[in-house]
């Protein structure tokens, strides 16, 4: 788990969202949140895959949600489902064929406050880590690409100790998407994160990200966030969620 977070709003709002490279588990303890887009609203238990567009949530007001967000490959340890399953989806937890799974959400739900949820569902993860040496090798890639997004799918290869082949294969069954589409969003990541740190100047920033010229920034943020990074600046606060940790 990298962390949690919680709301509790009567007001009514709408956020854009865009990948951030990790799933997440929500639990609306009121009413679910709203997605112009696809013209659905979540799940009152969501389980959200790893995505490469943009959406906004809304809400009407009466919200009450807690999230728990994992680190992009250790969400299968819990769920015992291929985080592939749910790639670019957004899928009710009840549908996952996992009883201990629906029977924490129920729990949840019957509690009187959030610290209290908050600490059911800490003591259900805990019980449930169980590394593997999969597990070890993918996220010995993963923090190579976060140190580098632009490294090679041999290089990630190598660092995990497995054959190109072999490597793709595990990624894909453990982050949710293919190494090349996830350094993608990492590189996207790390921009935000520059932008967020006071950084405007878009060519420095992308060559400090491995784009290949400020054009090819400009191109991947219309797809990761539906804006330039103008835009984006001009619409809402850059944040980086992959790369802040939260207080």
């Amino acid at each position: 788990m990298r962390y949690y977070w919680a709301l509790e709003t009567d007001q009514p709002f709408s956020v854009l969202t865009f990948p951030i490279g990790c799933p997440q588990m929500i639990f609306h303890r009121k009413s679910p949140l709203y997605i112009p887009e696809t013209g659905t609203s979540q799940s009152r238990f969501t389980v959200s895959g790893q995505v490469n567009f943009p959406a906004h949530i809304s809400s009407v007001g009466d919200t009450e949600m807690i999230v728990a967000v994992f680190y992009p490959h250790t969400i299968s340890m819990f769920i015992h489902t291929p985080p592939s399953a749910f790639y670019n989806q957004e899928i009710s937890g009840y549908d996952i064929e996992n009883r201990s799974f629906s029977e924490l959400a129920d729990r949840v739900f019957e509690c009187s406050d959030t610290p209290t949820a908050i600490s059911l569902i800490e003591q259900w993860l805990a019980s449930g880590i169980k590394h593997t040496l999969n597990i070890d090798r993918i996220g010995a890639s993963l923090s190579a690409m976060l140190r580098s997004a632009s490294a090679s799918v041999e290089t990630l290869a190598s660092t995990a100790c497995l054959g190109k082949k072999q490597f793709e294969r595990l990624f894909r069954q453990y982050v949710g998407m293919n190494p090349k589409e996830y350094g993608r969003i990492v590189r996207f990541q790390r921009a935000l994160r520059m932008m967020q740190l006071g950084s405007s100047d878009y060519a420095d920033i992308a060559y400090a990200t491995g784009y290949s010229d400020q054009s090819h920034l400009i191109r991947e943020f219309r797809q990761f966030s539906g804006l330039t990074p103008r835009q984006l600046v001009e619409y809402q606060t850059p944040y980086s969620d992959l790369y802040t940790v939260p207080v």
